[in-house]
């Protein structure tokens, strides 16, 4: 049995480990904040764009683009999404086991990585998988610059007839309580057709130059900005995830320091009741002689 001595220690370390992972979860609950703010800030764009493919699109009916090309084969390079930093739950593992269950079902003969994070970076490499390129230590909020020399490796793949897909695998945010592994298949590129309107004027774009070279120009940008979102949507999933890993971790703390508490006071109390014993014992030792 330890002594009291022993458990008010112990008691003192996990009081310092509970004031850590109190400040780590405010820390994860206000870079939330920021996150959820990046993703709403960058979707307007996201979804004009969208805008813009469907009418370019449905104006140049005959006119191909090789990103919209599918090609028969078995070879594919995933872009993968993870963290760089642990202590945020299991969204790197099911990111990461989306991704390779995904590739070995569909493209087992070849397949290729690029990695934004240093958890799937580290992983990949620790298999020896092929890694194309890779970006990690990203900040809190990434540019879309930072991001984009690892998608130019991955279409410029694509490009030279070296894989026949470019998909896109992250961590979806939904809620703070809720984050989901999502893969997306980025190219060949699969515009989303445009709803009719049910009441109002439509917008309706002249273009300069033609559809055709605006097709050429902007479905590289569509690609890049569905990379960016993807890892702003991944950052916000992160801080969800490690402020609730926080949170759990410091209630849990505080459940073993009341356990903790509760024992060294029946150790103090059973080493009262031994001495008292003893000294009655003692007594009654003395008097008898």
């Amino acid at each position: 049995m330890p002594s009291f001595r022993d458990i008010v220690r112990r008691i003192d370390s996990i009081k310092n480990t509970q004031k850590i992972t109190k400040a780590m979860q405010v820390v994860a609950a206000t870079r939330l904040r920021r996150a959820q703010a990046a993703v709403q800030a960058t979707r307007p764009y996201a979804d004009k764009m969208v805008e813009v493919l469907q009418t370019v699109g449905e104006r140049g009916t005959e006119y191909k683009h090789p990103f919209l090309v599918r090609r028969e084969g078995g070879r594919a390079v995933m872009i993968l999404v993870t963290t760089d930093k642990g202590l945020c739950g299991a969204i790197n593992v099911n990111n990461i086991r989306a991704a390779t269950r995904y590739m070995n079902q569909t493209y087992p003969t070849h397949q290729q990585y690029v990695t934004l994070g240093r958890k799937g970076r580290d992983f990949l490499l620790r298999y020896r998988r092929e890694v194309l390129a890779e970006v990690s230590n990203l900040p809190d909020r990434p540019s879309v610059g930072e991001v984009l020399p690892a998608v130019t490796v991955a279409l410029e793949e694509y490009a030279k007839g070296n894989t026949d897909a470019v998909i896109l695998c992250y961590s979806k945010w939904i809620s703070t309580l809720r984050q989901e592994p999502a893969i997306r298949v980025l190219i060949p590129a699969e515009i989303p057709k445009r709803e009719e309107a049910k009441e109002g004027p439509q917008a309706d774009y002249i273009y300069e130059p033609e559809p055709e070279a605006v097709l050429d120009g902007l479905l590289p940008r569509y690609v890049e900005t569905q990379v960016f979102q993807a890892v702003l949507e991944n950052k916000a999933s992160e801080y969800s995830a490690k402020m609730i890993a926080m949170q759990n971790a410091t209630k849990a703390a505080g459940d073993l320091i009341d356990s903790l508490t509760l024992y060294a006071n029946k150790v103090r109390q059973a080493g009262i009741t031994t001495e008292l014993m003893e000294i009655v014992s003692g007594t009654e030792a003395v008097s008898s002689s």
